[in-house]
């Protein structure tokens, strides 16, 4: 962990929230939380509650001047900050648990990182539930990535990355291609990933009311939904349980606070077993995809600095 990047500020993984985290994390209780918990469990519900979704993440959507947003029909967006270069691109993969979220609703968090990394991020506007299935998320994921193979990038200039459920899918997407033969990318992001829909790990028990985000109980039942359309395939099922040897170099972004915890304790641990580059990022007492919030919380922008970090030399 290169803790050099933001100590002076007090902000690095492990040091005490900030209260302008605290008091984020108390309004994403009250908002996000309490829509997440809203109406019943099934199909019918994902629908209203992802329109509602949309609404909550709305103040994640500008941009500033220097941006450059252009749409990729079929694919996603393309987010250049100013000067960035062309040959190390990210491509993206936005949360939602599969079933709302979208480019325009991670911008917020996309030209922060292009900004950061000086790269060039390509969103991925993938297929969601319950009008598709994880699978078919895999398949646009595996098309995106083949188009910038397609456009002359390397693999290894390729960095993969995704928050939440897109986190799930990058590390779906980089074990499909290791199953395929196909050559790899050369680094992997996860902010907050979930690594397996079995919901199994203890932290679903030991957070579930310090988490600010995401009840257990409602991700539960939408990793129960996700597996019974998918094929008993750890690609999908669970990819924190996949053969990680050959694997490019790994970092993971998470909170001490959050439900997922553990998926990224353990996975980090699988990952340095196989002989992978992991590094593992945990903050104390941060909201579930904390760098999404970086508009209002410091500890984002600086979570948002490390990954540049461990981006700088691959």
């Amino acid at each position: 962990m290169r803790r050099s990047v933001s100590t002076a500020a007090g902000l690095y993984p492990g040091a005490p929230a900030t209260r302008q985290s605290q008091r984020v994390g108390a309004v994403v209780r009250q908002t996000g939380r309490r829509l997440l918990e809203a109406g019943p469990d099934g199909r019918a519900a994902l629908l209203p509650l992802a329109r509602r979704g949309f609404q909550l993440a709305s103040l994640g959507t500008i941009a500033p001047r220097g941006v450059t947003i252009t749409q990729v029909p079929g694919t996603g967006e393309w987010v250049r900050a100013r000067g960035v270069g062309e040959s190390r691109p990210v491509l993206y993969f936005h949360g939602g648990g599969y079933f709302f979220g979208s480019p325009r609703q991670h911008r917020g968090l996309s030209w922060r990182l292009s900004a950061a990394t000086r790269r060039p991020v390509l969103m991925v506007r993938y297929r969601l539930v319950p009008e598709h299935t994880a699978m078919h998320a895999l398949t646009d994921a595996l098309a995106a990535y083949g188009g910038l193979l397609a456009q002359g990038h390397e693999p290894e200039h390729i960095t993969v990355g995704g928050d939440s459920a897109g986190g799930h899918l990058a590390l779906s997407l980089v074990h499909e291609l290791k199953r395929r033969g196909q050559p790899l990318p050369g680094a992997i992001v996860g902010i907050s990933p979930w690594v397996d829909l079995r919901c199994t790990a203890d932290s679903h028990r030991l957070n579930e009311a310090s988490d600010t985000l995401l009840p257990a109980r409602r991700l539960a039942w939408l990793g129960r939904y996700l597996a019974a359309t998918a094929p008993a395939d750890l690609r999908v099922h669970a990819p924190a349980e996949g053969d990680y040897t050959g694997f490019p170099p790994l970092l993971l972004v998470s909170s001490s606070t959050e439900i997922l915890r553990d998926d990224s304790r353990h996975l980090a641990k699988r990952a340095a077993a196989a002989g992978v580059d992991v590094e593992h990022h945990e903050w104390a007492g941060q909201t579930h995809v904390f760098p999404v919030f970086s508009d209002f919380v410091p500890e984002g922008k600086a979570a948002i600095r490390h990954i540049a970090a461990f981006l700088r030399g691959r």
